[in-house]
C-alpha cells in the first residue's frame, strides 16, 4: 500500500547551520537527502514519520580531502562520488569497491554515505569498511560537534546515538597502512542485499569486519588476534566459526553465513 503524501512537512534549509537551528527549534525532523530507503518505506506503506528535513543541497556537506592525513568523507558524498574520486581509489580502495556493488547506477548517483550509515542496516555495505577503516563518525548541532568512534555508533539493531538534533556531517578516517579487502556473497551479481560481506585490513594488527551477520556491523576481534600471532589460516578459520554468531533470516541460513565468512577469511589471508 503507497503512503499518502498527506499531512506531511517537509523543510528545506539554505545552509548547515539554518539546518542544525531547524533541528533544534522545529524538531523533531527526519533528516532526509537521496531517500533510497526513506521511498522505499512510503512506497510500501510503511514510513511514519511525518516531519522531514530536506539537506540534499547542503553543499558543505560533499567534500573529500585529506588533511594533516586524515581522510574527510562529507555526509552527502554519493557513492558514485566515491567510485570516482582519486583519494577515495588511493587511500580506501575497498570503499571505492563496496560503492561498486550498492544497486544500479541510479542508486549511486542518489545515495549517500551517510545515509548508509544513519539507516544502520547491517547488511549496508559500506559499514564494514568503515568499521574496519576504524572510522570517526562526526556529528553536530546548534550546541556543537562531537566524534563518536564507529564502533561505539550501533548500539543495536537499527538504533544509533545520533541525537534528534544532531546530524551526521563526515566520517574521518586515519591513513589505513596494509593491503585492503573487500567482498559482498548475495544472490546476484547486481542490485541485491548482502547475505555476508566483508571488509579487512592486513598487516601486523589485521581488522576484519562483518556485515550482515548479526544486527549490527562487528569486528572480529579473536580472529584478528589469532592472525596478528601468526596462526595458520585453519586454525584462525575455527577461531571464526567459533566467534560468529550469524543470524537466520528470510534471505540466508545461520550455518551458510557462518561457512562463506570462514570461506572469504581464507581468501583474504591467501591474497597476500
Amino acid at each position: 500500500m503507497i503512503a499518502t503524501l498527506r499531512n506531511r512537512t517537509l523543510l528545506q534549509p539554505k545552509s548547515l547551520d539554518d539546518a542544525l537551528k531547524m533541528l533544534r527549534d522545529e524538531g523533531p525532523l527526519t533528516p532526509l537527502a537521496g531517500c533510497t530507503d526513506l521511498y522505499v518505506a512510503l512506497n510500501f506503506g510503511t514510513l511514519h514519520d511525518t516531519r522531514f528535513l530536506d539537506i540534499w543541497r547542503l553543499e558543505e556537506l560533499r567534500t573529500i580531502r585529506a588533511t594533516r592525513g586524515v581522510l574527510t568523507i562529507g555526509a552527502l558524498t554519493t557513492f558514485t562520488d566515491l567510485m570516482r574520486s582519486p583519494i577515495i581509489r588511493k587511500r580506501l580502495p575497498m570503499l571505492a569497491a563496496a560503492a561498486r556493488e550498492i544497486g544500479g547506477v541510479q542508486i549511486q548517483n542518489r545515495g549517500t554515505i551517510g545515509g548508509n550509515v544513519v539507516n544502520a542496516s547491517p547488511a549496508g555495505d559500506t559499514l564494514p569498511v568503515l568499521a574496519a577503516a576504524d572510522a570517526i563518525v562526526v556529528l553536530q548541532s546548534a550546541q556543537g560537534v562531537r566524534r563518536v568512534p564507529f564502533a561505539a555508533f550501533y548500539p543495536g539493531y537499527r538504533q544509533t546515538v545520533r541525537r534528534s538534533d544532531e546530524l551526521v556531517t563526515a566520517l574521518e578516517i586515519a591513513p589505513v597502512r596494509g593491503r585492503q579487502f573487500f567482498r559482498k556473497v548475495g544472490t546476484r551479481a547486481a542490485q541485491a542485499i548482502s547475505k555476508v560481506v566483508m571488509a579487512a585490513v592486513a598487516g601486523e594488527s589485521p581488522r576484519i569486519a562483518f556485515g550482515s551477520l548479526a544486527p549490527t556491523v562487528i569486528r572480529a576481534a579473536r580472529t584478528e588476534a589469532a592472525l596478528a600471532r601468526g596462526v595458520p589460516l585453519d586454525e584462525a578459520q575455527r577461531v571464526l566459526a567459533a566467534e560468529l554468531s550469524p543470524i537466520d533470516d528470510l534471505r540466508s541460513t545461520a550455518e551458510y553465513r557462518r561457512t562463506v565468512a570462514v570461506n572469504l577469511l581464507a581468501r583474504f589471508v591467501r591474497a597476500d
